[in-house]
């Protein structure tokens, strides 16, 4: 099933609740909110807050990312706080493993993410304890960056690794998506998507989300 996940990073945050809810009437099934502390990655970003203020709004799932040096801390707050999914990074986490228990402990779903320059190959034994995997298309930090291409080398790894496993874990990319991009990642075997400012940094949400998800369904029809 394909999803888009607008990223609430490139939404004017003094008009957040109206950007997210176009979105969703857009075709938007959940948002993705990035959470950035400065050290992980050279930005600061969300926190719980932002992601409690969020739930009073919408009811679609929020798909946190944690670009966080210690996630564990934080886990609790972000369950605390309405989160329904949590990814966290395969690079930063010591006792991955621990960590992705911990997010289901707090009932929320849990994701693992991998940079560009990180292989697969390394999920190799948590991919029974994930919801979603989600591949960075750009190196984390900030909006706007341009598609790695090479990353859908890494989606079609996933997808045979997932088949060759006989698990179900989703799989989500992230980075540089738009109206060009959507229809490649999609035929390689993505099916979440994050967008952030082709969604939100050109007008109407709702009409970007809708076109996105258009391109999106139409290119897996042609995979069909």
């Amino acid at each position: 099933m394909i999803e888009i996940a607008p990223s609430i990073l490139s939404a004017d945050f003094a008009h957040l609740a109206e950007d997210c809810q176009a979105a969703i009437r857009g075709g938007a099934s959940l948002l993705h909110v990035d959470v950035m502390d400065g050290h992980f990655v050279p930005n600061i970003t969300i926190g719980p807050l932002v992601v409690a203020a969020l739930r009073k709004v919408v009811d679609v799932p929020l798909d946190c990312h944690l670009m966080i040096t210690n996630p564990d801390e934080y886990i609790p707050a972000f369950a605390d706080a309405g989160a329904s999914w949590v990814s966290v990074h395969q690079e930063i986490c010591v006792h991955l493993n621990r960590t992705l228990e911990l997010i289901h402990q707090h009932g929320m779903k849990a994701g693992v993410v991998i940079n560009p320059a990180t292989p697969v190959q390394t999920l190799g034994e948590v991919l029974d304890l994930v919801h979603h995997v989600l591949v960075m298309s750009v190196n984390p930090g900030f909006g706007g960056q341009k598609f790695i291409p090479s990353t859908l080398e890494k989606v079609r790894k996933l997808a045979t690794m997932r088949n060759a496993k006989g698990v179900n874990f989703r799989i989500e990319i992230d980075g540089g998506i738009d109206l060009e991009t959507i229809g490649p990642a999609a035929r390689a075997g993505v099916e979440l998507f994050v967008v952030g400012s082709h969604a939100f940094g050109h007008g109407d949400p709702a009409r970007h989300v809708q076109e996105l998800l258009k391109a999106a369904q139409s290119a897996m029809m042609q995979t069909a």
